[in-house]
């Protein structure tokens, strides 16, 4: 009961927090950058709207069809160099804790305050969900979680 109460919470509080966020979607990419899709051609173009990538998509039309990513990385094999963005998304995870605690202040009644208790938590933990490599400014591989 209270991992669902806490599952919906936490779930209306994403909406909350990223329904602002005007460019977490391709079609709000694509609208913020008109310049830059009209630029692509008209296969990956599609491929954008979609939110998907293929080998051979420069990194403007992947940044269209996925966003910023969450980190990225240089690095050289077999003597060529590449590059390689990090995309990563925040997974909840359920615990229960001990919390306590005993205050020097008096309280309400002429009392100290103290609580102890056993509660849910909820922590976001990142979790990495795709990458993708490119050389030369081009898509030479990537991967993504179903």
């Amino acid at each position: 009961m209270i991992k669902k109460l806490l599952h919906a919470v936490s779930g209306a509080f994403c909406l909350f927090a990223f329904a602002n966020c005007t460019s977490s979607t391709p079609a709000a990419r694509i609208q913020q950058n008109p310049v830059i899709y009209d630029n692509l051609s008209s296969k990956d173009q599609e491929l954008v709207k979609q939110g998907r990538i293929a080998k051979g998509m420069s990194k403007k039309a992947v940044f269209l069809a996925w966003g910023h990513p969450s980190n990225n990385m240089a690095g050289s094999r077999d003597g060529k160099d590449f590059e390689r963005w990090l995309y990563n998304s925040y997974r909840p995870v359920y615990t229960n804790r001990f919390y306590g605690n005993y205050g020097y202040r008096w309280g309400r009644y002429g009392h100290p305050y103290s609580g102890f208790g056993f509660g849910p938590e909820v922590n976001y933990v990142p979790e990495r969900t795709a990458y993708v490599e490119f050389r030369k400014e081009r898509v030479t591989s990537w991967a993504r979680r179903r």
